[in-house]
């Protein structure tokens, strides 16, 4: 019996390691952060979208993980640029009003610092693109087609 609870639990950590995997779209790219992160912009801009914020997520974990006990450096730069689209918002709210928690979507860039954890190996020293993938819900399909169409116009 115990081996069997013990079976559950396994399988259950390895569904949600899968269903988190899924939740994310991840690509990687060959060139520097900067290069990378200004053919994304690029990419945004080129949709007729405004860039609203640059998060400097990487500058915010460096400065802070002292004061968290961190002793592992995670990522050499990230960012998360964020922006919206009028048209693709109302119909996502038009659909599901609640929906407006998915706003403003958002797009990471990374580069993993010496030994970081990359989701694929041989690929710590690329640049990373990621986004969470919208769930498959009314209204929904067109932010991800729009975020898969800017990441794959800026991998071009």
């Amino acid at each position: 019996m115990l081996l069997r609870g013990l079976f559950v639990l396994a399988a259950l950590g390895l569904f949600q390691a899968i269903a988190a995997a899924d939740e994310i779209a991840h690509f990687t790219a060959r060139g520097t952060f900067d290069d990378v992160k200004e053919a994304l912009v690029a990419a945004i801009e080129g949709k007729g979208l405004v860039i609203d914020r640059v998060a400097h997520v990487g500058d915010m974990l460096e400065r802070t993980g002292k004061d968290v006990g961190a002793t592992r450096r995670l990522y050499r730069k990230a960012e998360i640029l964020e922006f919206c689209s009028a048209r693709i918002s109302r119909d996502m709210m038009s659909a599901d009003p609640r929906q407006i928690a998915y706003c403003p979507y958002t797009i990471a860039v990374y580069t993993l610092a010496n030994g970081g954890a990359s989701p694929t190996p041989g690929e710590a020293d690329r640049v990373h693109i990621a986004y969470r993938r919208p769930p498959k819900a009314e209204g929904m399909a067109g932010v991800e087609r729009l975020l898969d169409d800017i990441v794959r116009e800026a991998l071009k």
